[in-house]
């Protein structure tokens, strides 16, 4: 069974997740090893972020699907999951690339010590890993354009054993609608839980954290269930198209912003980043720029289409 020869390669992408997941918390959480981490802050923080949260979120929804792999449909699913697999890995990989680079310009050395080698050697055996699981999702690949003829999700699989037809429908019909629901309770989430743990208390930089959470997970939904086909969207017109990819595009032009936005700043006026203000009108205007730019050619061209289940 085709399907079958991809679990191996899925199988350790969980594991490569398991342990970045791990040594991930360490690096981040822990604030005497946070200290003395090499990509404690931005540009680097940003990417490893992203990973901290997204990288548990893939690796669940994986899970969840293993119980059902000998269910028919099994050829749309070995695909489909090998490609959520292969989403989880390239997380890691950016959020890898991301601590390498803090690595190579010797970010904060002043505060390295024995637990600074440490997190070098960890992120050392991550690195093997996550080329070890790429190596073997490669092989395991399959071929280009098999996803349009996917007639199976993963919301059939998982939430078709509790929930109704009709519900699993609605779902369907209304998938940007739960993508939006779904990130604006992660944002609240992780918003309230920064600002309880940072002690932050202005409105306006607490207001655009929520905003930022909100955006990339509502990004990172659409792009993974594009890879991985978690949920069949049914046709959408070309306005609802424009507008999703105009929000992808404004939301990674945000994210860079605010990972470079010291740099980029200084290169313009000598100096860092000091204020809220400012930091909130640049990676917001970034964002605003790159989203009306992407529909002005989206509408101009063909949008690209998410993938979609029939």
């Amino acid at each position: 069974m085709r399907s079958m020869r991809k679990l191996p390669a899925i199988l350790a992408a969980l594991g490569s997740a398991a342990v970045f997941e791990a040594l991930t918390v360490l690096a981040t959480q822990d604030k005497p090893v946070r200290a003395v981490s090499p990509w404690q802050d931005d540009p680097y923080d940003v990417f490893v972020s992203q990973a901290l949260l997204g990288v548990p979120l893939l690796a669940a929804v994986i899970l969840a699907r293993l119980p059902a792999w000998r269910s028919p449909g099994g050829v749309d699913r070995g695909q489909q999951t090998a490609r959520a697999a292969g989403a989880l890995t390239l997380l890691i990989g950016l959020a890898l690339g991301a601590e390498w680079g803090a690595v190579a310009v010797r970010a904060h050395a002043p505060a390295w010590d024995g637990r600074t080698t440490a997190l070098i050697a960890g992120l050392a055996v991550e690195s093997v890993l996550a080329l070890t699981v790429a190596g073997l999702l490669w092989r395991s690949r399959s071929p280009r354009g098999t996803a349009r003829a996917w007639r199976h999700d993963w919301l059939g699989d998982v939430a078709g054993r509790w929930l109704s037809p009709a519900v699993v429908g609605w779902v369907r019909r209304r998938a940007t609608v739960v993508f939006a629901a779904a990130s604006v309770l992660a944002g609240a989430a992780v918003a309230g839980a920064q600002a309880i743990g940072e002690g932050l208390s202005d409105p306006l930089l607490i207001g655009w954290y929520f905003a930022v959470v909100v955006l990339s997970k509502y990004t990172f939904c659409v792009l993974t269930n594009a890879a991985a086909g978690f949920i069949a969207r049914p046709p959408r017109t070309r306005a609802q198209r424009v507008a999703e990819v105009s929000v992808v595009a404004g939301t990674v032009a945000l994210a860079l912003m605010t990972a470079f936005r010291d740099p980029l700043w200084d290169a313009v006026t000598g100096g860092p980043v000091t204020t809220v203000p400012l930091l909130v009108t640049l990676t917001t205007g970034a964002g605003a720029a790159a989203a009306a730019l992407t529909a002005v050619v989206a509408t101009v061209r063909q949008p690209p289409q998410w993938t979609t289940v029939s």
